[in-house]
């Protein structure tokens, strides 16, 4: 009898994983536990007896490892639904925090091992994802609400079935699988933050609808103004638009329920609901499932900001500006999945579709000071509103044919950001006496510029997707099995900002003095001649198109070449061709704007060797090289305002790809079931990494890119996963089925930017000397040198009752580079602890659960500084609320 190897997939962690693997049997290593008993792994283990010929037996001995993470043939992190569960994040950014050399930065971008979210790849069921960020190509991670969410797979080591794009990680989220029973489960919450609800924050009415997260249409472009915009001409007064035709749209404009900031004494509570169910139904050969989702959450968030600049090279003398800045923003995410999975004995067939629409509300009121304007106080005024929906569907095939396998894979996806009405105004104080300025203790606004201005801007992105993959895999010999494929992407972004300036000459007094609904009301508008000037025709970056096309084939190779010794080795060649170029929407026939056009290839080996020392031990040696792409918004030479940290960001066309040499070795202790201790080392070398830098111009602040010449990177990580049974505690009926959890993981990370004489950059075209931009032996940005998480829990193994303590750590890390010489700019995130309990009731016959959370009970503030000794200036700081959430579901 032939003795299958353990082999069952090299695809496991490849694009078309959708379903815990399925390893199948091969013979022990040396030092196996004998037959009928249990090995100290979590390793089950067995004899067959079959009859052989002539009276004899053949006895085949199996090994079945189902722990994922032991069993795969690179370095991974998987997430499962219990784990999941056990963090009760409500999306997966916040799960992932918790896995080692992890840590989540602007709420939904994953840092893996310090490298910056450019270096993390995110994929949908094996399927590139595309993102409705305008700053990001890569998609964030926390519009995935954890109850479309299966598993979540982190690959720390390159393998080549992945895309060449791979820094610091895969990431893999797989969606809810069909269910093997009916079921319905219906779920609901409500959650407090201690510094927004039932506390004062602002908002502005908008329209009726917008608590569901879709406008009504109070948001729509007017006719007037929207046949203006396709027109193919810059809205200038001129000849192709008269002064009474600006007015016009003006007051088509106005828009009070956009335009009223008002003041909320009491914000709502959060609040949360969702429906789930599955059911399978029987067919001839297989079976087909069937599972629907659907859920909306609505949270409020205020932050009382303190935001300040410097000009000075050490920060020395009052700030250049500081504001206090009171932001109130109301998130909605309205999500929706409907999956259909076939199986035919060994066959696999899944089509999956998912919706996701996140809305941002958003209200800021400002009131600082800014030493450009002299003594004068100024209060700014903003209301936006921000719409980021993705969908997304795709197939997946999985075929096995004894020892030939054959997986297909396809899928489209379209992300789309919709910003209508950005609204902002500002109003001076002069605090002159009266004899000076007649108004010089109140707040105007003139229209002018010099003493306040007014601005609405409109923007929209759209980005399609599609990609297609095929992986044939052979199984040569017993423990030697062989994969080719073919990987495809096209990436397609359109970006549309426009912008406008509405002003005035020589409005009244009394007029200035007016609340920003009366100043640009229709009576207004025609009393005072007020018009509209476009302010995004005057540089060429109205609008961009990007694309970016790979194509891939790869080859690689799994064997035993010697018995405990396992080796993964493949190559990948990848050609790409990026491009981002400004939309020539008013005909001029030219433009200022460097348009980027990189077309590379590149041949990509990878290899991992693993040596089982011992039935339960193991040690891993990893290497290989890979790349780091430009995102398309580093590309984009078009500003644009980040509603999370109030600071703009402009992109550079000259950016390049970076190149990465990456190394490791890990030695893996399997004691027990679902227990181990592994220990890593790793290295990177980096060849033009992307990084961020900061200016100041007219105290704005201005984030942009560029590469520079070298980096090297390289750390240690720890983690230790452990049970502890309480049977043996003095109240035996209580702790008979209980047990201690205790997870943890450190990881120590080192980076250095590597800047020598004569070394250079390329900005906007114009090669400049990289000091001038970087300091030898900085850190890279987003690179914290210590990460740390703990899980402390107890849990019932039969049935749910958890109590799980969660601290998270992660030490000050680099945001962007200084301006002019000044310190770089740091995050401090500190300490972070949470507690979660979850207990599982029986009532009437029907399945409860219910969830507590206390989140930061720390209550830590958000920081971000620059210091120069005792000096110091802050760029963005705040405070944590302490948040507090109880939420039920019933299963049916």
């Amino acid at each position: 009898m032939t003795k299958r190897p353990i082999f069952a997939s090299l695809l496991l962690l490849s694009s078309a994983l959708v379903a815990p693997a399925a390893l199948a049997q091969q013979e022990p290593a040396e030092g196996a536990a004998p037959a009928g008993e249990r090995p100290a792994s979590d390793e089950a283990q067995g004899d067959v007896s079959i009859p052989g010929g002539g009276g004899q037996e053949i006895v085949v001995t199996g090994r079945f490892t189902p722990n994922v993470v032991r069993a795969t043939p690179e370095v991974v992190s998987v997430l499962s639904s219990a784990d999941i569960a056990r963090t009760g994040e409500g999306d997966i950014s916040g799960s992932l925090q918790r896995v080692t050399g992890l840590s989540v930065v602007g709420g939904g971008f994953v840092y893996v091992r310090g490298l910056g979210d450019r270096y993390s790849l995110a994929l949908l069921n094996g399927s590139p994802l595309p993102s409705p960020e305008p700053l990001k190509r890569v998609v964030p991670l926390d519009i995935f609400p954890s109850n479309v969410i299966d598993s979540t797979l982190v690959q720390k080591s390159y393998s080549v079935n992945f895309p060449g794009e791979f820094g610091g990680g895969v990431i893999n989220l797989t969606t809810k699988a069909t269910p093997r029973e009916p079921f319905l489960t219906l779920s609901g919450g409500i959650g407090w933050d201690s510094e927004t609800t039932n506390q004062l924050g602002y908002t502005y009415y908008g329209s009726d609808t917008d608590w569901t997260g879709f406008d009504d249409g109070t948001r729509d472009v007017p006719p007037l103004f929207a046949a203006a915009l396709a027109s193919g001409k810059p809205i200038l007064e001129g000849a192709d638009f008269s002064r009474d035709e600006l007015k016009a749209m003006a007051m088509q404009l106005s828009n009070a329920p956009t335009t009223l900031l008002q003041q909320n004494d009491h914000i709502p509570v959060n609040w949360s609901a969702g429906l789930t169910g599955g059911t399978t139904i029987a067919l001839p050969g297989g079976e087909l499932g069937i599972i629907a989702t659907a859920g909306i959450s609505n949270k409020w968030r205020t932050r009382d900001t303190l935001q300040q600049t410097s000009v000075e090279r050490d920060l020395s003398g009052d700030p250049q500006s500081s504001y206090n800045r009171v932001v109130t923003d109301n998130r909605v995410v309205v999500n929706g999945l409907l999956g259909f999975g076939l199986e035919l004995g060994e066959h696999k067939l899944r089509w999956t579709s998912l919706y996701i629409r996140d809305t941002l509300k958003q209200a800021r009121l400002a009131l600082g000071t800014d030493r450009n304007q002299s003594d004068r106080d100024i209060m700014k005024q903003d209301t936006a509103w921000y719409e980021r929906q993705l969908i997304n569907t795709q197939f997946v095939g999985e075929f096995k044919f004894d020892r030939l396998s054959l997986d297909l894979r396809g899928a489209y996806a379209n992300s789309q950001r919709e910003a209508p009405y950005e609204r902002s105004f500002t109003y001076v104080r002069t605090n002159l006496p009266p004899e000076q300025d007649p108004v010089g203790g109140k707040f105007v606004n003139d229209l002018g510029g010099s003493r306040g201005d007014a601005s609405i801007a409109f923007s929209e992105l759209n980005e399609d997707l599609w990609s297609g993959g095929v992986d044939l895999s052979y199984e040569i010999a017993p423990r030697v099995s062989a994969t080719v494929g073919y990987a495809y992407s096209d990436t397609h972004r359109v970006a549309t900002r426009r912008s406008f300036l509405f002003r005035a000459s020589n409005l009244p007094l009394a007029v200035q003095q007016l609340r920003p609904d009366y100043l640009l009301s229709d009576a207004t508008i025609q009393l005072y001649d007020i018009t509209m000037i476009e302010t995004s025709a005057q540089d060429g970056t109205a609008a961009f198109d990007a694309k970016l096309r790979t194509h891939a084939g790869y080859a690689q190779l799994q064997a035993e070449i010697v018995p405990g010794v396992n080796v993964n080795a493949g190559v990948r060649y990848e050609q790409a061709k990026q491009t981002v170029a400004p939309v020539d929407l008013f005909g001029s026939g030219s433009s200022a704007i460097v348009a980027t056009n990189l077309d590379r290839d590149y041949w990509l080996p990878a290899v991992t060797l693993t040596w089982e020392l011992a039935p339960d031990m193991q040690l891993r040696a990893s290497g290989s090289k890979t790349i780091a792409r430009p995102q398309f918004r580093e590309l984009v030479a078009q500003v644009y305002q980040d509603p999370e940290s109030n600071r703009l960001y402009r992109g550079n066309p000259s950016l390049t790809d970076s190149e990465l040499w990456n190394a490791e070795a890990r030695y893996e202790w399997y004691f027990g079931r679902d227990q181990r201790l592994s220990v890593a080392g790793f290295y990177k070398a980096i060849d033009n990494p992307i990084e961020a830098y900061t200016s100041i111009s007219d105290s704005s602040i201005n984030t942009s890119y560029a590469n520079a010449p070298k980096a090297t990177l390289y750390g240690a990580e720890v983690e230790l996963q452990k049970y502890v049974p309480l049977d043996n505690m003095s109240d035996g009926a209580f702790w008979a089925s209980r047990r201690l959890v205790l997870i943890g993981n450190y990881t120590y990370t080192q980076s250095k930017i590597k800047v020598g004489a004569g070394d250079t950059t390329v900005i906007d075209g114009t090669r400049q000397d990289a000091a001038n931009y970087f300091f030898d032996g900085a850190p890279l940005t987003g690179q914290s040198d210590h990460l740390v998480n703990v899980q402390i829990g107890l849990e019932d193994t039969d049935r749910l009752s958890q109590q799980t303590l969660l601290l998270t750590y992660a030490s000050p890390r680099v945001t962007s580079r200084g301006p002019s010489g000044q310190p770089d700019l740091l995050e401090k995130p500190g300490v972070s602890l949470d507690f979660i309990a979850r207990q599982g009731l029986m009532l009437l016959g029907k399945e409860i659960e219910l969830k507590f959370e206390a989140r930061n009970l720390t209550g830590r503030t958000y920081k971000e500084v620059q210091e120069s000794g005792s000096n110091r200036i802050y760029f963005n700081r705040y405070k944590l609320g302490r948040t507090f959430s109880l939420s039920a579901s019933l299963k049916f």
